[in-house]
């Protein structure tokens, strides 16, 4: 059989129906749309692109949005002010930081800051914590953006060796859990581990977030009814985007790979409107 390429677009396109429908009866129900503010502090391009694109989804679903640019030099104490006001601010429903911060700024004290059920990013401590014990409001975006993807596709996760590569707060660490929470067997990969070859062999599903291009090549003992997800975004010499996998060797090797672009990205995106309608429900007792 084929190769299956697992496609954000068709995933995204079935929960922004579902959104629509969540943010107009919302509307009817409170006289406003859900709001996500996302903050800005510098002018990082590539953060640039990531909130200008949450910005216009929210728009395109009907959700209301306000970005704040700030200045490279602000200080930290500047930054939680700001967040404290955003946190007493009734209309607002989400609050996203985007990262990466300077270096004047504790990224974690910030996300700290950011009111639990305001965290649409799900990075703060008790956010982090709730995940952990499998009962949390918001899930990480990317990782749970990658459960609906498998689940839309009917990628078996329960009973199956995972694999994660990377152990970043961000990625790695709550891809494991979320796995591990539907009842897969999960290992967590990382730079120091010895063999990939040999977990490689033995997986069914690879999650590879470890950020470095070319880290999966054909060449690893792949099974042929393995599942490949490619978080990495990588943009090379001639202006393309690709993920940590090759993906040209190993498509063929695998029973499904995500592409990238169009895999994982779009997911994320989706998942951030998805956890702030549900974080708006939320804190109007619904």
């Amino acid at each position: 059989m084929p190769t299956q390429l697992l496609k954000a677009a068709p995933v995204t396109a079935a929960l922004y129906e579902e959104l629509k429908r969540k943010i107009s009866g919302f509307k009817n129900q409170h006289g406003r749309s859900p709001k996500l503010v996302t903050v800005l502090v510098g002018e990082d391009p590539a953060s640039q692109i990531y909130v200008s694109k949450k910005g216009s989804t929210c728009h395109a679903l009907g959700m209301a949005h306000e970005d704040f640019k700030l200045s490279s030099n602000i200080s930290e104490g500047e930054l939680l002010l700001l967040l404290d006001r955003l946190n007493a601010d009734d209309s607002v429903d989400g609050i996203l930081v985007q990262s990466p911060l300077p270096k004047q700024i504790s990224s974690q004290r910030v996300y700290d800051h950011i009111r639990p059920d305001k965290d649409v990013d799900c990075f703060s401590a008790t956010n982090v914590g709730l995940c952990a014990q499998n009962r949390a409001l918001l899930l990480p975006c990317t990782p749970a953006g990658i459960m609906e993807l498998l689940r839309f596709y009917k990628i078996a996760v329960a009973g199956k060796n995972a694999l994660v590569l990377g152990r970043s707060d961000i990625v790695g660490k709550p891809m494991a859990l979320l796995l591990l929470h539907a009842d897969a067997t999960v290992t967590v990969a990382h730079s120091k581990t010895s063999d990939l070859a040999e977990h490689i062999a033995n997986s069914d599903l690879v999650v590879s977030a470890i950020g470095r291009r070319g880290v999966l090549t054909g060449t690893l003992p792949w099974k042929s009814s393995c599942t490949v997800i490619d978080v990495g975004i990588h943009r090379i010499a001639d202006g393309r985007v690709v993920g940590d996998c090759e993906f040209s060797e190993i498509e063929q090797k695998v029973a499904a790979i995500t592409p990238v672009p169009g895999g994982v990205g779009p997911m994320t995106i989706a998942w951030l409107m998805a956890n702030t309608v549900k974080a708006a429900y939320f804190r109007k007792g619904n």
